[in-house]
């Protein structure tokens, strides 16, 4: 009987040892989100970095706890955090990296289109065969968070626009599973999309002397 509470008692140790573990792990994480929004913001080729160390903390947590898509979404982000980097260092002319562009109207409603047709079928497959809560709704962000971050290793200005839509969709659905504090982070980058846009504006403009440049 000892050794059975000594067992017990030994696990639960263990337990709050690795729940401690994986709640500093996941606050850097987030503090590197966080950097890499304020230094995308700014048009900062590091924002990769930052990227790139906070969505490998985030692959490892969610394999840790069994969200094995999730961590396959988050190698993603890896891969598009070096290819992000290559671009805004080698990607546009004479090697001097891109500039930020603005596409046209007619390309961004082809980008939507294609984006939901493809979140459609995820949604019902997610309906179909998971437990998943608003499946549609999960499919959709997932699907356009994808598309939109190769919008941002891209430097297309309304990348930004997406994210506002992105992030006020994720709200409800956190607030609608009572994440409290993550609807509040949500909140934030809400803020932090809107001034990216406005501040990648001014970038474009200055560098068109006022011109729109269309990729």
């Amino acid at each position: 009987m000892i050794d059975f509470w000594s067992a017990l008692a030994a696990t639960v140790t263990q337990a709050f040892e690795q729940a401690n573990a994986m709640t500093v792990w996941e606050a850097v994480a987030v503090l590197l989100a966080l950097a890499y929004l304020a230094l995308a913001m700014r048009g900062n080729i590091w924002c990769w970095a930052a990227a790139f160390v906070s969505t490998a903390i985030y692959t490892l947590l969610f394999w840790e706890v069994s969200l094995l898509m999730e961590s396959v979404l988050n190698v993603y982000y890896m891969v598009m955090a070096g290819y992000g980097f290559w671009l805004w260092r080698y990607g546009g002319g004479e090697d001097q990296g891109v500039e930020v562009v603005s596409w046209s109207l007619g390309r961004h409603l082809y980008l939507i289109v294609a984006t939901t047709v493809v979140s459609l079928v995820v949604g019902h497959l997610m309906a179909s065969h998971t437990q998943a809560s608003y499946p549609y709704l999960d499919a959709a962000t997932s699907c356009f968070a994808v598309m939109t971050t190769y919008l941002v290793a891209r430097k297309v200005l309304e990348n930004w626009l997406y994210w506002v839509v992105i992030d006020f969709v994720s709200i409800y659905l956190y607030l609608n599973k009572g994440l409290m504090l993550t609807s509040m982070l949500f909140i934030l980058y809400v803020g932090m999309a809107i001034g990216g846009y406005f501040l990648w504006r001014t970038s474009m403009q200055q560098t068109s002397q006022g011109d729109y440049s269309y990729d």
